[in-house]
């Protein structure tokens, strides 16, 4: 029983050619001329393989589809050849279906479903629902003819969203919207500019179209400018003269504030440098070439007028004008002794300090007590340790020694002044005396001790 029943369905399937698997009806419209000969689909009532395949064929349905829909490849402008090169996976039965009934539609198409990305290359994500909340169709924005999109379809649904922004839009970066649309707002109003140029500070104030001036595609987005200078050059307080990395002092958050690092310049600010104001030393917003020496700042301040070049720094420091410190050991008259004691006005009156004296007469006057004796060889007798007491050093007619205390001091025998001497400093006896005793041995002429005592002794006397 088992076996004649199969034999029955096999032979009612062979002799109405499969149709008692069929679904429903097929269409029945006619068509002007013959496709794959027959008019319309009911024609091939009978001949599923018109149509189908086995499943052991490597032939699909739609290559059975396009054996006879030759018209639709012949044109690669046509839209069902665009579709098919677009997308790999797409099949005519996504759209086109049968067996609905002889009066029934070909196309019926889920527009949800529709890999509109794929195929068009612009999704529908973003485009599920009309502004007036019904599902899109496909005439929304195709028209009648499905092959065919009019820009224009953007703005009419798009004015009635936000009438204010999409005329801006428009008149910022044109009408061709998919050249920088796809569906899924990656350029859209509510881009994100979390890019190699983040907007930061005054920069998320700026318009779109105020950086991306006549942007008309995606690789126009792209390729506008990123560097300060490349918008802000006409702005330049500076004149070029900083170069262009403006980022260095300045920041997006405020324009005007500026912090810049002096000590990453050729001049760093040290002292009461740091402490004065920009325009004191760049006049006139003019940077580049400011003078660096102290002299072109502060000649006019220059107490000692000129008389010491420009070198300031050899004795001031920018901690403080008033302290200076000048190390005379390096200048033509280092201070030593006595002299390191003295105030500087003592020797530079009135701050006079060039061609100032560098010799003993210079600043000590040759004393009375010498009467030019001795010229103005003072070191021959004094040092700079103290003006006294003086050694003699040129040789003395007289034994400066010759008493039993040593050397004697100048004053011993010379009190009143170096051009005449005495004896009588030094000897136990007075005047009165040496007359008598000189007398009585028949010499008259006893006031020239030196012409009978060259060397101070007695027996050498005649």
């Amino acid at each position: 029983m088992a076996l004649a029943t199969a034999l029955i369905i096999l032979a009612t399937t062979f002799l109405r050619g499969g149709a008692m698997f069929s679904p429903g009806a097929l269409n029945d419209q006619a068509g002007a001329q013959a496709i794959g000969g027959v008019f319309s689909h009911a024609e091939t009532e009978g001949r599923c393989r018109a149509c189908h395949s086995a499943i052991w064929e490597r032939e699909t349905m739609s290559d059975r589809c396009l054996a006879c829909h030759t018209e639709l490849l012949r044109d690669s402008r046509n839209f069902h050849a665009a579709m098919l090169a677009q997308a790999a996976q797409l099949n005519c039965m996504q759209c086109h279906t049968d067996h609905r009934g002889v009066q029934a539609s070909l196309t019926w198409m889920e527009v949800e479903n529709f890999p509109h990305g794929d195929a068009a290359g612009y999704s529908l994500q973003g485009h599920q629902m009309t502004t007036s909340g019904q599902v899109f169709a496909c005439a929304d924005c195709h028209g009648q003819e499905i092959g065919q999109f009019d820009p224009a379809a953007c703005q009419g649904c798009h004015q009635q969203i936000d009438a204010v922004y999409s005329e801006s839009h428009l008149a910022a970066f044109g009408s061709a919207c998919l050249e920088c649309h796809d569906g899924v707002d990656s350029y859209g109003k509510a881009f994100d500019h979390n890019t190699k140029f983040a907007l930061l500070g005054r920069h998320a104030e700026t318009t779109c179209q105020g950086c991306h001036l006549e942007a008309r595609t995606i690789a126009d987005l792209q390729a506008a400018p990123t560097g300060c200078f490349d918008c802000h050059a006409p702005d330049d307080a500076h004149q070029g003269q900083f170069g262009e990395d403006c980022a260095a002092c300045h920041s997006p958050e405020d324009w005007e504030s500026v912090t810049f690092d002096h000590s990453q310049s050729a001049f760093p600010l040290e002292g009461r440098h740091a402490a004065i104001e920009c325009d004191d030393c760049h006049t006139n917003n003019v940077f580049q070439g400011t003078p660096q020496t102290c002299a072109a700042c502060h000649a006019g301040d220059d107490a000692h007028q000129g008389q010491f070049g420009e070198d300031c720094a050899a004795c001031h420091t920018p901690e403080n004008w008033e302290d200076a410190s000048f190390d005379h050991a390096l200048s033509a008259f280092p201070l030593t002794g006595a002299h390191t004691q003295v105030e500087c006005a003592q020797c530079h009156v009135n701050n006079v300090f060039k061609g100032t004296p560098t010799r003993c007469e210079g600043c000590h006057a040759d004393p009375g007590f010498h009467l030019g004796l001795f010229g103005v060889n003072c070191a021959a007798c004094h040092n700079n340790d103290g003006w006294s007491p003086a050694s003699f050093n040129n040789p003395h007619r007289f034994p400066i020694d010759h008493g039993e205390s040593g050397a004697s001091q100048c004053k011993t025998c010379h009190p009143s002044a170096l051009t005449a001497y005495t004896c009588y400093g030094c000897h136990e006896h007075n005047q009165a005396n040496i007359a008598s005793e000189h007398r009585e041995e028949g010499i008259s002429d006893f006031n020239d001790c030196m012409r009978c005592h060259p060397t101070g002794r007695e027996e050498e006397g005649d």
